[in-house]
């Protein structure tokens, strides 16, 4: 039988490969993101390339009484998740603490760390009461590392991992999993949000290194869902060959 796949942040990036990568393993895929055009196309093109099932639903993880709602139309609909995958998040800015804008602090505090829990919250209930399932969080080398001009992004990942580790001892009498995946640099469009559009400034991130791509980080992710039922990956962190921590970066033009 087919597994559903919930993944949120769906529409570009991480979340988007993630979608490209279960449904051509077969998989039906649940997909939620902020952008309702971005999800119809990707549904699209994936019932042509692929003929499983794709669900879109449009969502702001954030807001609380959205993803009520939403996973609730979502158990309607499908019945049951297999998987759920977050992934929805995003850095802002890249200043000094005592400099940040509040507002930037917020929403990486709403999307990072409350989206998550929100989502979490809604969904495990029904995978505890079926004795299964799989709860794969998208974390960061940040999260390990801390680095200058991201402490709140830094905060918001680290609490990533240990919400993870919390809810896996949480079930452990359930057949449920835990998995974080951590990456380091990858390329995708997290630069440009970080630093509110502007191109130049996002390039910059990537010159001199090859970065992952985020079909690495989909691939590892179906791997990871892809696991023996008695075998759970618990924590992988996945960086490029020119990285050795967070910021511990070679890159070809630097002097």
């Amino acid at each position: 039988m087919n597994r559903n796949i919930f993944i949120t942040g769906a529409t570009s990036g991480i979340g988007k490969e993630t979608a490209y990568a279960f449904a051509k393993n077969g998989d039906n895929v649940i997909l939620c993101a902020r952008n309702g055009e971005k999800l119809k196309e990707i549904k699209i093109d994936i019932d042509r390339k692929y003929g499983t099932n794709a669900y879109v639903f449009i969502l702001d993880v954030s807001k609380y009484n959205d993803v009520v709602k939403t996973v609730k139309k979502v158990m309607e609909d499908v019945k049951k998740v297999d998987v759920l995958i977050n992934n929805a998040g995003l850095a802002l800015g890249l200043d000094k603490f005592q400099d940040y804008d509040i507002m930037d602090i917020e929403k990486m505090i709403d999307t990072n760390m409350k989206g998550l829990l929100y989502i979490t919250r809604q969904i495990l209930p029904s995978m505890v009461a079926n004795d299964e399932g799989h709860i794969i969080n998208i974390g960061s080398t940040a999260g390990i590392y801390a680095y200058a001009g991201a402490a709140v992004y830094c905060a918001t990942k680290s609490a990533v991992k240990v919400l993870s580790d919390g809810i896996r001892i949480d079930t452990i009498d359930k057949n449920i999993k835990v998995t974080t995946v951590q990456p380091g640099i990858v390329e995708t469009n997290f630069s440009n949000v970080r630093f509110h559009g502007n191109m130049e400034q996002a390039k910059k991130v990537y010159e001199g290194i090859e970065a992952l791509k985020p079909e690495d980080i989909a691939n590892t992710i179906l791997y990871i869902a892809n696991q023996p039922k008695h075998v759970q990956i618990s924590d992988i962190t996945i960086m490029a060959t020119n990285q050795a921590t967070g910021f511990n970066i070679y890159r070809k033009n630097q002097k």
